[in-house]
């Protein structure tokens, strides 16, 4: 009989894991127990992903706000800085901002407005427009910004992050003074030692930042880069990726795990002859469309994937063939045409010198960022016990 189900993504439920727990044996252990007790059986191009979240808690991939002040004092000098563009979230900057507060005298913090890097907004765009202000050009003092719009609230969560973000840098001992700008040259004019806390568009940053003649640039990704005063540490990446673990701690992305996937699949490869893809995935990249907050403030969708996850899809537009190709035809005459058709999908790719029409609108993404987008979806970031998901079907197509 023709197999009716597609692609299947399954969230698989896993003990709490600990520092120095051997994560690898878990989760082969977790896919070998769903096999015997017959939820589903391992077939060749299964895909099988692991929240980074477990992976850095296994590794005791940890950190103190007064390691990240040690390394910024190191790095910095200790006293004045500029600290522009961060994320308006509490899970993920708040604890980095303490530490970074706590590693100097003075910080002069710059917030992109009307929105941050990933859509977290302090105010609405249109009264922006209202009050006649430009966010290309115009730059806000705390006390300018509510004079005209009052106090700022998040979408969601109600937080006023203008003031909350100021009353961590003071709690930590440090003079804070806030700015609203969209040119990061703008934090030249208050201090040449600046940290960029924007995650996708650092390098521009950073090299605008460095024309203008900034003394010191860093980046969130320059801070924690190894162990201090036995932090835990990330050597790509540093505190971009970080979560906050407790009051006093965040939990950094998890280091290289190039090694850890492919041993999973070999593992599996062992155990039941086929091969599998094995992904270690975070944030999504999606957006939602009310809050208008775009999902990834995590470096990267993957940090670490197999062979077989390389690459973007290879795709045809079912509509687009029935609706042109062989539009005059229906039933079983249509669905040979067009089986056929995705057959041969390869060499009609090769052979084409032009784009082959019937591809376009197919979604021109990564891989490990479309199942990355579906794992993160599938397992959510609450409750659900599920940091493994367990996907079947996603390389088929309508002849499989």
């Amino acid at each position: 009989m023709e197999r009716k189900v597609g692609t299947v993504s399954r969230g698989l439920r896993a003990p709490i894991i600990r520092e120095g727990d051997d994560l690898r044996k878990i989760i082969v252990d977790v896919v070998m127990d769903c096999v015997n007790s017959g939820e589903f059986e391992v077939r060749d191009q299964d895909v099988l992903a692991v929240t980074e979240a477990v992976v850095a808690r296994a590794q005791g991939n940890y950190a103190a706000k007064d390691q990240i002040a040690e390394d910024v004092k190191n790095k910095l000098g200790g006293e004045e800085i500029g600290l522009i563009f961060p994320v308006l979230s509490r899970n993920r900057f708040a604890i980095c901002l303490r530490g970074i507060a706590k590693g100097a005298k003075k910080v002069y913090l710059m917030l992109s407005y009307p929105s941050d890097e990933v859509g977290n907004h302090l105010i609405d765009l249109d009264k922006l427009d209202e009050a006649g202000i430009d966010p290309y050009k115009d730059v806000m003092t705390l006390k300018e910004f509510e004079a005209k719009f009052g106090k700022s609230k998040h979408t969601f969560t109600g937080v006023d992050y203008l003031n909350y973000y100021k009353s961590l840098i003071e709690e930590e001992g440090a003079e804070a003074e806030i700015i609203l700008a969209n040119d990061p040259r703008t934090i030249l004019k208050y201090t040449d030692k600046v940290i960029t806390a924007d995650i996708h568009q650092r390098a521009r940053t950073k090299r605008l930042l460095k024309a203008a003649g900034a003394k010191i640039v860093l980046g969130l990704d320059d801070i924690l880069t190894e162990s201090v005063n036995g932090s835990g540490f990330n050597t790509k990446y540093g505190l971009l990726g970080s979560n906050k673990a407790t009051e006093e701690t965040i939990k950094l992305f998890p280091n290289d795990c190039t090694d850890f996937v492919k041993n999973i699949q070999n593992d599996i490869k062992k155990l039941t002859g086929k091969t599998i893809e094995v992904m270690v995935y975070g944030d999504g990249a999606f957006k939602d469309p009310v809050g208008k907050i775009w999902e990834l403030a995590d470096p990267v969708v993957s940090p670490g994937f197999t062979d077989g996850l390389v690459g973007t899809p290879n795709e045809l537009k079912l509509k687009y063939l029935a609706d042109n190709d062989f539009a005059d035809l229906s039933g079983d005459a249509l669905k040979e045409a067009i089986s056929d058709t995705i057959r041969n999908k390869d060499k009609i790719m090769t052979d084409s010198k032009d784009n082959v029409m019937a591809a376009q609108g197919t979604t021109p993404r990564r891989l490990t960022d479309l199942i990355g987008s579906l794992c993160d979806l599938t397992s959510g970031s609450g409750d659900k016990g599920t940091p493994i998901v367990y996907i079947q079907g996603y390389f088929d197509n309508y002849t499989k």
